[in-house]
This record gives C-alpha cells, sequence and structure tokens, in this order.
C-alpha cells in the first residue's frame, strides 16, 4: 500500500494560508479522486479541497478552525501501490539525515544534557481536558516560551472556545508590551469599585466599554467573512480621506432599450439581460477618459495602473458582499460584458468563486438600487482610490427642454454617487469622473444591437 500526502494547494497570489472550517470525510472513509476532503476559507473566498487520488484517509493531521499554510501537508490517504510514495521517501531521507549527522561521543554527552535540563525547565504543551491545541498553537507556545497554565489562560475565540494563532499571537504582542505593575503600599488599601472597566477595542486605540446585555437579548457572533469585512471597512476609513459627489442620469432611453431587447436576448443567449452590464461599459469608457481615477497609493507614491478591472459588489445568501472581478473590462463589447457579469454574478451566489475572481480591482462598482436605496455613501475597496454607487432607477416628472419649449414629462432617473481619495483625488477630478459617466448613460443609442 502506497501513502499520498494531500497538501493545501496554491489559491492565488497573496494568499499564503488557509483556515480549516470543516472535514467532509474522516479517518477510514473510502475516497474517489477529484472528491472533496475538507472545506477551507481564506480572507479572500471559501472552496474546498479534493483528493488527487483514490484511496482511504488515515490521518487528518489538523483539525476544524485550525490555520494551514500553502503547501502543508494536511492529510495522509492510503491508496493501492507497491510503494510508499512521498511519505516513505521523507523517512528515507529523515533516517540518511539522521546517521549523517551522528555527533562524536562528547558532543553527543553536551547536547543530550543540554536537552535534559531544557526539558526539566520546561513542560511540555498539551491538550488538557476539553481544551484541545492545534499543532500550529502548540508550535508558536514552545516558540515563545508560553507555558501550559499560560495557554489554559488565553481566551479561545475559535468554535467552542479553542485558541486559534491569531489568539496566541495576540497574547504574545500583549504579553511584549506589558509594562511592570507599580507596587500598592500596605498604607494605602485598594478601593473596591463596581464601575464597568473599558475594554480595548482592537480596531481603536481608545478604549470601549463592553456592551451589556440582558437575557432577553439574542447574542449573534460575526460570522468569519463579517469579521473580514468589518476589519477591511474600519481600514478603509482609516487610510482613504473619503469624500462624495453626487449626480442625477436619466436613463430613459436604456430602460426602453433594455425593455425591447431582453425578451430575444434571453431566447438567443439563455441567459437575462440585466442593466449592470450597460453601467459598467459606461464606467470602463469613463476610467479611459479620466485614468488617474485608475490608481491606488503606496506610500507617498501612486501607481496608476494599466489594465481597467472592474469589481462589481455582489451580495451573497447570508447578507454578506463579495467583490468579483471583470478584467480589462475595457476591452469588452456589450455581449461579452453581459456574459461575464452573468457568470461572475451566478457563482458568487453559490459560492464557486476561486481566489483569482476576487483580486487585482482597480476600480468597484456597487448596485445600492437594488435594495431601493436611491443613493448611498458607499466605502472605498482598498487599495483602491474610488468607487461608484448605483441608485434606484425611478420613474419621476422632470422638465423636458425642446427646441419647441420646455414641458413637463415622465422619465426614468438613477442617482450616481462618487465616493473617492481625496488623498490623490481632488473634487474637480471626482466629480468630472462622475459626469462623464452620467454622459455616455444619457447619450444610449436606441438603435443599438447586440
Amino acid at each position: 500500500m502506497a501513502k499520498f500526502e494531500l497538501k493545501l494547494p496554491k489559491m492565488g497570489e497573496s494568499v499564503a494560508e488557509a483556515t480549516i472550517t470543516s472535514w467532509l470525510k474522516e479517518v477510514g472513509d473510502t475516497i474517489e479522486a477529484d472528491e472533496a476532503v475538507l472545506e477551507i476559507a481564506t480572507d479572500k473566498v471559501d472552496s474546498e479541497v479534493p483528493s488527487e487520488v483514490d484511496g482511504v484517509l488515515v490521518e487528518k493531521l489538523f483539525n476544524a478552525d485550525d490555520v494551514v499554510q500553502v503547501g502543508q501537508t494536511i492529510a495522509i490517504i492510503e491508496t493501492d501501490g507497491d510503494n510508499n510514495g512521498e511519505v516513505e521517501e521523507k523517512k528515507v531521507e529523515e533516517k540518511e539525515e539522521s546517521q549523517t549527522d551522528v555527533q562524536p561521543p562528547k558532543e553527543a554527552a553536551e547536547i543530550t544534557q543540554s536537552v535534559t535540563a531544557a526539558k526539566e525547565t520546561t513542560e511540555p504543551i498539551t491538550s488538557s481536558g476539553e481544551r484541545f491545541y492545534s499543532p500550529l498553537v502548540r508550535n508558536i507556545a514552545k516558540q515563545e516560551g508560553i507555558s501550559q497554565s499560560e495557554l489554559d489562560s488565553i481566551d479561545g475565540t475559535g468554535k467552542d472556545g479553542r485558541v486559534t494563532k491569531n489568539d496566541i499571537l495576540g497574547y504574545v504582542e500583549s504579553r511584549g508590551n506589558e509594562k511592570p505593575q507599580e507596587s500598592i503600599s500596605p498604607a494605602v488599601p485598594a478601593q473596591k469599585t463596581h464601575i464597568q472597566q473599558p475594554v480595548k477595542d482592537k480596531n481603536s486605540e481608545k478604549p470601549t466599554v463592553a456592551p451589556k446585555s440582558s437575557g432577553e437579548d439574542e447574542i449573534i457572533e460575526m460570522s468569519r467573512m463579517g469579521k473580514l469585512i468589518s476589519k477591511h471597512m474600519v481600514d478603509s476609513v482609516q487610510t482613504s480621506a473619503h469624500v462624495q459627489s453626487f449626480i442625477e442620469a436619466d436613463v430613459t432611453n436604456i430602460w426602453n432599450w433594455r425593455n425591447k431587447h431582453k425578451e430575444s436576448f434571453k431566447k438567443r443567449e439563455g441567459e437575462n439581460l440585466t442593466f449592470t452590464p450597460i453601467f459598467m461599459e459606461a464606467v470602463a469608457k469613463a476610467i479611459r477618459d479620466f485614468p488617474m481615477i485608475n490608481i491606488s497609493v503606496q506610500g507617498d507614491t501612486v501607481i496608476k495602473k494599466k489594465h481597467i478591472n472592474l469589481g462589481m459588489a455582489a451580495a451573497l445568501g447570508d447578507g454578506n458582499l463579495i467583490v468579483p472581478v471583470i478584467r480589462d473590462a475595457d476591452q469588452l463589447n456589450l455581449l461579452g460584458m453581459a456574459k461575464k457579469v452573468n457568470d461572475l454574478a451566478k457563482r458568487a451566489r453559490e459560492n464557486k468563486l476561486s481566489p483569482d475572481d476576487i483580486q487585482g480591482g482597480t476600480y468597484t462598482v456597487t448596485n445600492v438600487g437594488t435594495f431601493g436605496s436611491i443613493m448611498g455613501t458607499p466605502i472605498i475597496n482598498q487599495p483602491q482610490v474610488a468607487i461608484l454607487a448605483l441608485g434606484a432607477i425611478r420613474k419621476v416628472p422632470a422638465v423636458i427642454e425642446t427646441p419647441e419649449g420646455d414641458f413637463i414629462g415622465i422619465r426614468y432617473k438613477m442617482f450616481l454617487s462618487h465616493s473617492y481619495d481625496h488623498r490623490v483625488v481632488n473634487g474637480a477630478l471626482g466629480g468630472q469622473f462622475v459626469k462623464a459617466v452620467k454622459d455616455y448613460l444619457e447619450a444610449w443609442d436606441v438603435n443599438r444591437e447586440i
């Protein structure tokens, strides 16, 4: 029988680790090639890890909520074969290394003595009672000299109160920043107080008071993605100087054109023709006119992006948002844009986006009109410098100018809300850009074919 090492695969640029959310297979289960073995989550997207071979799962090297580095072995699968594969090769290599590294008697004695002394002064880290510690947490504790009693005292934020990588690293950091406590004079006894002590907010230097809850309140823990989104939004507000420009666009021609073509498009392409690809096309054209919107900031320098990669904020079933990216959006015709928008939206709803699908965006568009809002003030998706919110399309009375004079008519209109980073985008550029988007929408050709 051969043994195969299932490793955490590479999941795109800048993704170096992932958290195991759940195991889909247990030790002893039979696994087929390409069958999912476990589910993982990164700071970008959730996905499954499939097996590369047929076999039986004989060992799980990590547990749920453990953080695993890309390339690490996460499970051992036993397969039919005449050799022991990678596992046996590693054992042979380790055996050869141990044979070549034999120390002279005197040096070996000194090493043995030092190891014995270390064992006497350092207690081993083990899982105690109902508290389980992952191999990663135990290794960090060992490297940082954290004792068993210290580890047991750390509050865990993982499932069932488990100590996660972030928990122990936060403890190490706070332990390094602790100042020696001043001794209290015996002549001055400590005063008892019933004042609620402030709790340090991780996202702010100002202490905040922990909220109270009555017995009737429901305590809901934020999801992993919710925590990531929360941190991303707070970091963005603390990084960029947000400012907004608003403009109203008359999209009557687009409304009527879509109503005319949506049924034939559905029959021909098997997909819906929405407003989103039309708006994305207008945004891509405006970015070509104003390329300094398509930038990012790095220290005191500005990086001007060569490609126009539009992020498209999409709502998930659990209420969270994800931003898949339409790459080189300015190179797509309207049909290509519609296909891409529908594909990304469908895979986002089904949680089938890959990490590469949500990376590399240079400008983001979010449709707040989907939820009935007429406008919004969106937060910039870092490291970008601007984001456009599309309001709901409304049928409103409007002044219509004609050569024969002005009159009141019914038009379809919407608000465009443009948030931008005032550190690098001034009011003139921010306003001119959103005005260009409006002009492209209002100049829509009602005779256009798709």
